[in-house]
């Protein structure tokens, strides 16, 4: 059938844009989101979709193995797929973390790890939807675009970077000198993107970009752009089909630039609409408290929201004051009766490394959700048959920097490596090595 997908105002659910214009907002300055057009996609049985969508899943068939465009009816329908631009995202390790969820109470614990993907984080779900549309409109000859540039905090840059490589498209990013990983920078610049280093933060980086594209030579790929949104949202989707299409009772997901959060929402709005599920998880957006307005927002009771100047924290990904996607997840939140939760700095480097000991290997933007996780288990506001799921956004081996100053160095400011693993420098004999070997083990059994 021929499905179809259009922009439309995502406050009022008004208008309409072809997502073959170059438009972020509405007339009025709102934030858009792609519409669907679902009377048509009703026609189809709830059983037909999800079985049509796990003969998908991946497997070879081009596009449709990737977790992305397997739901490609539910996301960007309008794209042939010769002009898809895919490196196989999506189909991420839901990984029971038995371990963990035992020591703390919770035997039904699991991690979603998106950073199991092409350039380590969830970021290539939002990302290969929005360079296919590109590469479509450049393709089909009905845009003139020199390129595609964003702001990043580095995991965004990375896969508009390589998204961009594989179409053969020009990338330019915009970075925050000096605020992001090594590992993060190296990505973009390897994959022949022009990465501008610059001395401000994330959200002075933000302004610039929108300042950037606004005469629509390049096309702006932050998740402002609701097109990212559409491949977020299928982690929600993707995690309900790897239940065998149960709901999970809770999810934890961090929260930086808040496009995450509508999205996620929005996948489970859509697959309720279409019969697939019944309800929505309880979702729960997840602070550093060093870069937390939403947060502030939400222990206000939603009384008013105010920008921050974000401080430095581990989580760098989500070291963002002013985030741009705020009035969709806002909205979100309060309708379906979410919650958001802080994490101090002690707070996210401990739970990342004691969930690292069972298994795990955490970026910090994980370790804030598992902090903020604890918090309400010890509330008692999780019970213990709940099912719950926590969403790493992005590859521990993006942040090593972090973890080394805690196992290691012990200078990460303002935390004290409680969980700490040193190196243990010995010369090479025998007897050096046995008296370690025997201290670590009286150590771990006492």
């Amino acid at each position: 059938m021929a499905y179809d997908a259009w922009f439309r105002d995502a406050e009022t659910g008004t208008g309409r844009w072809e997502l073959d214009e170059i438009v972020y907002r509405s007339p009025t300055g709102g934030l858009l989101e792609v519409a669907h057009d679902l009377t048509l996609l009703k026609t189809r049985s709830a059983a037909a979709w999800m079985r049509l969508w796990d003969t998908r899943y991946k497997r070879t068939q081009w596009p449709y193995g990737s977790g992305v465009w397997g739901k490609k009816e539910l996301v960007l329908p309008n794209v042939p797929d010769e002009h898809v631009v895919s490196l196989d995202e999506g189909g991420t390790n839901l990984f029971w973390a038995e371990r963990f969820g035992r020591e703390i109470g919770l035997p039904d614990l699991w991690v979603k790890q998106c950073g199991v993907s092409h350039t380590g984080s969830f970021k290539d779900l939002g990302m290969t939807v929005l360079v296919s549309q590109v590469n479509h409109m450049i393709k089909s000859g009905k845009r003139q675009i020199l390129g595609v540039a964003c702001a990043s905090t580095g995991d965004t840059s990375a896969a508009l970077a390589a998204y961009c490589a594989a179409a053969g498209l020009p990338a330019v990013v915009l970075l925050p000198r000096g605020k992001i990983s090594a590992a993060q920078l190296i990505q973009p610049i390897a994959n022949n993107a022009l990465t501008l280093a610059l001395d401000t933060d994330f959200d002075g980086c933000m302004r610039l970009v929108q300042q950037l594209t606004e005469d629509k030579k390049l096309y702006l790929a932050n998740s402002m752009n609701s097109l990212r949104v559409e491949g977020q949202k299928t982690v929600g989707i993707e995690i309900c089909q790897q239940f065998d299409w149960e709901i999970p009772d809770w999810i934890f997901i961090p929260g930086g630039n808040l496009g995450n959060v509508s999205a996620l929402y929005k996948g489970f709005e859509e697959i309720r609409e279409l019969g697939i599920i019944s309800r929505i998880p309880k979702i729960v957006c997840c602070q550093a408290e060093a870069a937390n307005p939403l947060y502030r927002a939400y222990a206000s009771g939603w009384k008013e929201f105010h920008p921050i100047t974000a401080q430095a924290t581990q989580a760098s990904a989500i070291r963002i004051g002013d985030p741009v996607s705020r009035p969709k997840a806002m909205k979100a939140l309060m309708q379906h009766g979410g919650a958001v939760e802080q994490a101090s700095e002690q707070e996210l480097a401990d739970a990342s490394a004691r969930a690292d000991r069972t298994g795990l290997f955490n970026c910090p933007h994980t370790g804030v959700a598992l902090a903020c996780l604890l918090k309400f288990i010890a509330r008692g506001e999780i019970k213990r048959t709940d099912r719950v799921v926590v969403v790493s956004t992005a590859h521990g081996l993006k942040f090593t920097e972090s973890k080394a100053a805690y196992h290691c160095g012990g200078n990460l400011p303002g935390v004290t490596p409680h969980h700490a693993n040193p190196m243990v420098e010995l010369h090479a004999e025998r007897q050096a090595v046995y008296d370690a070997v025997m201290r670590h083990m009286e150590r771990t059994f006492g």
